[in-house]
């Protein structure tokens, strides 16, 4: 297939391209490089750099392309900028999703593979969350991520649409040539080795009063590696599947504390936290039932063990102290 990944230039989409590539697909890039890489985009990928925004470019490439489908990865993602900027998120991740959308299905294009997030149910009920949970966001983030996905029932009923959604949720890890490379960095695993590099002093806990075990926030952490092998085996299965709406989790859950002895481990140096008020929207648990992505894409993690997440991710800091600015 040929496939145009918008926000192939970030840190999943440019693993997922790297991905689509080794199983023989080809790829275009189109990414406007504001928090993406250059650097990152895989050998054998054409990379675009252009913004969503641009509907005339957007247009021609989908127009002149042939694309049997988009992969799309371009939206902003912090769940505490969207609660601060709340009209900023939904003009990029709905609107411009929902431009490219329509574009997309004027050229013919009937195949979209979605990145969506465990941020669409909220305050979870019942752990670990299945795909048939309620979906109540507690932020601005996770509603733009929900009404993408009404909009693309619709578009599957009445255009034709053939839709992937994949509801991911905390990616982390490397591959051996690709990382994370945030600027600034918000997530939680590169901030700890930050600290571990020596590059920070410390990270801010969020929050140390939440109704679990130490009084941090519980996550689900998944190899970077292994949401690329989604999106890659969700694109397949659309041949036959109409829509796949799926969890991407490991079914496990650990503690900001947690993790952050782990890093300690991995690393084999201190690592200070420093202990701050809950952020607004941030779930107590977010832990995943991964069945369905059993049953409806084939999936399952190859790299189910949050030290070797880690361990990956320190290894690619280590040998990119300053990430795609410069390589040793």
């Amino acid at each position: 297939m040929k496939v145009l990944v918008i926000g192939g230039a970030g840190y999943v989409g440019s693993v997922a391209a790297e991905a689509l590539l080794s199983a023989g697909h080809q790829v275009v890039i189109y990414d406007n490089l504001s928090r993406g890489h250059a650097a990152a985009a895989p050998p054998g990928a054409e990379l675009i750099v252009a913004d969503l925004a641009d509907t005339a470019r957007l247009a021609r490439v989908l127009a002149r392309g042939r694309f049997d489908a988009v992969m799309h990865f371009a939206a902003l993602s912090l769940v505490a900028e969207s609660v601060r900027e709340p009209a900023r998120y939904f003009h990029q991740n709905v609107g411009l999703t929902l431009q490219l959308l329509q574009l997309m299905l004027g050229a013919g294009v009937r195949r979209f593979v979605f990145s969506s997030s465990a941020a669409v149910y909220g305050e979870p009920r019942t752990v670990p969350i299945a795909e048939d949970h309620p979906t109540v966001p507690t932020s601005p983030y996770g509603q733009t991520k929900l009404m993408v996905e009404e909009a693309l029932g619709w578009l599957g009923r009445l255009a034709g649409l053939r839709f992937a959604s994949l509801r991911y949720f905390n990616a982390a890890g490397a591959t051996d040539r690709l990382g994370e490379d945030h600027r600034p960095e918000t997530h939680l695993i590169p901030s700890l080795l930050e600290v571990a590099a020596g590059k920070r002093p410390f990270v801010e806990v969020y929050g140390r009063d939440y109704p679990t075990p130490d009084g941090t926030c519980i996550r689900d952490f998944v190899h970077v590696a292994d949401i690329a092998d989604a999106h890659l085996k969700a694109l397949e299965r659309l041949d036959w599947e109409e829509q796949i709406i799926c969890n991407l989790g490991s079914g496990s859950g650990y503690s900001v504390l947690e993790v952050t002895e782990a890093a300690r481990r991995v690393t084999g140096r201190p690592v200070a936290v420093k202990f701050g008020p809950r952020r607004p929207g941030d779930p107590a648990v977010l832990v995943a039932s991964r069945s369905r992505a059993e049953q409806a894409i084939g999936w399952r993690p190859k790299y189910d063990n949050l030290e070797l997440i880690i361990g990956s991710a320190w290894e690619w800091r280590c040998r990119h102290p300053d990430g795609y600015g410069r390589t040793d």
